[in-house]
């Protein structure tokens, strides 16, 4: 079949349309448009939800019917957001496996049970890093030279190609999750390890620079507020500072990792996000930023147009915060004071 892409920014609300599906994007869940990050979606990421409900794909285009038409007229456009992330590819290919052979198989769940504590953020501490295919991709994002669209069709194009490697090797029996023999039977694959293991180092050099702080944030569960370490980070070059900074024991105050991480990409965005295994989020504070981001924007008679994202679906539960898509108003100094007032006390 001919595929045809288009990318959008996050957040953007979409409505069906024929022979489309909009993945990871569009502000609902319905046959054509496939999405999880709003308050009534159930709490799965694209990925498991088409795999969940491959009515989703089918009630929209089936696929008997599909393969009937002429060759010339098997084409659909797929919609995902810009930078295409784990999540974006795995759903892409899900879609087109499931338009292909009409069915869910045992191959496509495990890749969407994998997809799903990628994108919770939740992926096992246990997991060696360097060999599962998370990292890897990641690994491969951070090589990638060209930007825009051409290198939004770069990621899916090495996302597509990852895709397929894994389900061919589930289907021939193989761990997928964690198996560094597997990938380095690969060379594309060996290198990105091995990029993996040279970012750890390069996540040491630039710890050393980041600002530490402790932060009570709210528990899961509201009644009471939890004590955690916090990193924050600007403009850092290591890939996966994430998931080095929630394993790291020994350099976070408590000796618990990183629960707290703050990164800013220049002026233009910043990511707040928590470690899902220590029961907290951060409820109030996308209230908290919104609110002065309205009244720095009043101040310098700057439109509202876009809000601070608060992680308010069910499969977040405000664990992420990210910054509105026209670049915030508030300062990084302002944007820090906000989250030292918001953790500050029991």
């Amino acid at each position: 079949m001919e595929v045809i892409y288009h990318f959008v920014p996050y957040g953007e609300v979409l409505v069906p349309e024929k022979d489309t599906f909009a993945l990871d994007v569009g502000m609902k869940t319905v046959p054509g448009v496939i999405d999880h990050h709003h308050p009534e979606a159930e709490p799965e990421c694209t990925a498991s939800l088409l795999v969940k409900h491959p009515e989703l794909i089918f009630n929209h285009l089936d696929p008997a019917e599909f393969a009937r038409r002429r060759p010339q007229e098997r084409r659909i456009k797929i919609i995902t957001h810009r930078l295409p992330d784990f999540d974006a590819v795995a759903s892409i290919f899900i879609c087109l496996k499931l338009l292909e052979t009409g069915q869910v198989d045992p191959y496509l769940e495990e890749i969407a049970v994998y997809t799903r504590m990628v994108d919770s953020a939740s992926l096992p501490k246990s997991l060696d890093l360097t060999a599962t295919p998370y990292s890897i991709l990641r690994a491969i994002f951070a090589s990638l030279k060209k930007e825009g669209d051409e290198g939004n069709f770069e990621r899916i194009e090495e996302g597509l190609r990852l895709m397929h490697f894994l389900y061919t090797k589930s289907e021939e029996g193989y761990d997928i999750i964690d198996n560094r023999t597997l990938f380095a039977a690969v060379d594309r694959y060996e290198k990105a390890m091995k990029r993996v293991e040279e970012d750890y180092f390069q996540y040491l050099l630039e710890l050393e620079k980041f600002p530490k702080l402790s932060l009570y944030l709210p528990s899961v569960s509201g009644d009471k507020k939890i004590l955690v370490d916090g990193l924050i980070c600007r403009n850092p070059k290591s890939f996966l500072l994430r998931e080095w900074a929630r394993r790291d024991r020994n350099n976070s105050p408590h000796g618990e990792g990183f629960g707290f991480l703050l990164t800013a990409f220049g002026h233009h965005r910043y990511i707040l996000g928590v470690d899902p295994d220590r029961g907290v989020n951060l409820k109030g504070l996308g209230d908290l930023l919104n609110q002065k981001e309205e009244e720095k924007r009043k101040s310098l008679n700057r439109p509202m147009t876009y809000r601070w994202y608060d992680g308010n679906c069910p499969f977040f539960n405000y664990r992420i915060i990210d910054s509105p898509q026209d670049g915030p108003a508030l300062s990084f100094q302002e944007i820090v004071r906000l989250v030292i007032q918001f953790g500050s006390s029991k």
